[in-house]
């Protein structure tokens, strides 16, 4: 390596986690390299630890923080310059100067009150270095710009992910979720959605499980049932609140949940669906029945999932009698305009981050005018038609989700759509289609988690 020469304190580069641009103290004193971070957490497997914390690396600015992982190599005590002992974490990664680079060890410590963000010590002045403790900054300088500019995320490294699946169920989707996710190097957790509770406050809201607060994590996957919707979506805006990137919003699987919303959500973006109408009161079922034309008719619940509490009604006089067997229930309901040349087909498209990644024909069982895989349907891969995957984009987008199962018909007046289910399952698309659906969802979860540029402040 050349020759370098080094003040009190240079311009450093920690490329491998993710931060391209540090001003570092140069400390003879110190044997180890020190980082100053933040919200320090241990996770990972026991043989094979690893460790998330945050960076603020500009001094004095708070809005600009980079999230950082690493492998744990040690853990030691430090004892700093005051006389004060420290247990620190230890990691190895790269020190990049003057288009030069080699590993360093550093510890992490999270002391409020330094003003440098990083010091350098003894192990990672190699032998090429010189110093003169009297001048400063000899090495080419760089910028915090870096942070301001689409250049932070490109400076991005790959890195472990501490990832959260919220589910109560142990199937093939949530399984695939911890599997996929683990053979890319992440940590993935399954929580218990209904064994959460929430510290609701302005300065330090948390969420809290089994006795402990829950850790901050990179992601959020929300797979919640309709039956918790309520109390699921409040434990998805606790981690909205802190900051957690969740793959689904609260608002997004609220408003998809509740059929009524839905509609009328889908209906004040234009999107084409079968003719819907809702009414609560006993004496109108006449005037409902004609808001949506002649029979035959769907009767739908609002809360109905996997095709439960769907009714075809052939005649008037069923529909009629279907609606009455509702209302003696007290049961929310929609009646739906019956698209006959669907003929028990419907076409579900599975839209992750703003892309129809697959897409697939669902055939109901024999004698069953309804698609659903639970209920014996059969799938297999379909071609969809440009309009087709328009009308699916704009349904997940008008939602605000980043993953959905968007149910379309194919009517003689072009696509409709059916339902956008914000918590599809995989099994049946990914045996389908032949696709890696999972691993395109952590494609888009390991884009959004990469640090976003802030815009600087004035003065």
């Amino acid at each position: 390596m050349d020759s370098l020469h080094f003040g009190w304190e240079e311009w450093i580069g920690l490329p491998e986690l993710g931060l391209p641009a540090l001003k570092a103290k140069i400390d003879t004193g110190a044997r180890t390299s020190a980082l100053h971070a933040h919200d320090i957490e241990v996770f990972g497997p026991a043989a094979k630890p690893k460790v998330r914390f945050n960076v603020y690396p500009v001094a004095g600015q708070t809005q600009v923080q980079v999230t950082c992982s690493a492998p744990i190599k040690d853990r030691r005590e430090v004892t700093s310059s005051n006389g004060e002992s420290e247990l620190r974490y230890v990691i190895e990664t790269t020190l990049s100067v003057a288009g030069q680079s080699w590993p360093i060890e550093v510890t992490l410590t999270d002391r409020s009150g330094m003003t440098s963000r990083m010091l350098l010590g003894r192990q990672a002045l190699q032998d090429h270095i010189s110093i003169t403790a009297t001048e400063k900054r000899l090495q080419p300088d760089l910028s915090y710009d870096v942070y301001h500019s689409a250049a932070v995320r490109r400076a991005a490294p790959k890195r472990a992910l501490r990832i959260a699946v919220l589910s109560r169920e142990d199937n093939y989707s949530t399984n695939r979720l911890v599997e996929v996710g683990e053979a890319r190097g992440h940590t993935v957790e399954v929580i218990d959605t209904t064994r959460c509770y929430m510290a609701i406050n302005t300065m330090a809201p948390e969420v809290h499980y089994d006795g402990k607060r829950l850790p901050r994590y990179d992601a959020i996957v929300p797979r919640i049932g309709a039956s918790i919707t309520p109390y699921g979506t409040a434990v998805i805006r606790q981690f909205e609140t802190i900051g957690t990137y969740c793959v689904n919003g609260s608002a997004g699987i609220t408003a998809s949940r509740d059929k009524l919303h839905a509609h009328q959500v889908l209906a004040s973006k234009r999107i084409g669906m079968p003719t819907t109408a809702f009414a609560a009161s006993p004496k109108d079922t006449g005037n409902l029945i004609g808001l949506v034309g002649a029979a035959p008719l769907i009767v739908k619940l609002l809360e109905s999932t996997q095709g439960k509490g769907v009714v075809l009604a052939e005649t008037k006089k069923a529909a009629e009698s279907v609606i009455d067997a509702f209302r003696g229930l007290r049961a929310n309901f929609l009646v739906q305009q019956f698209v006959k040349e669907a003929a028990g087909e419907d076409i579900r498209c599975l839209v992750i981050d703003g892309k129809v990644v697959a897409s697939m024909k669902r055939t109901g069982a024999e004698g069953d005018f309804r698609s659903n895989l639970h209920r014996g349907g059969s799938a297999k891969t379909v071609r969809i038609t440009k309009e087709e995957r328009d009308t699916a984009l704009r349904a997940a987008r008008a939602f605000g989700l980043g993953k959905a199962g968007v149910d379309l018909l194919r009517s003689e007046t072009g696509p409709k759509v059916l339902e956008v289910n914000s918590s599809p399952g995989f099994e049946g698309i990914e045996k389908a289609t032949g696709k890696d659906i999972v691993g395109m969802l952590y494609d888009m979860i390991e884009a959004r988690v990469k640090p976003q540029p802030v815009r600087k402040r004035k003065g």
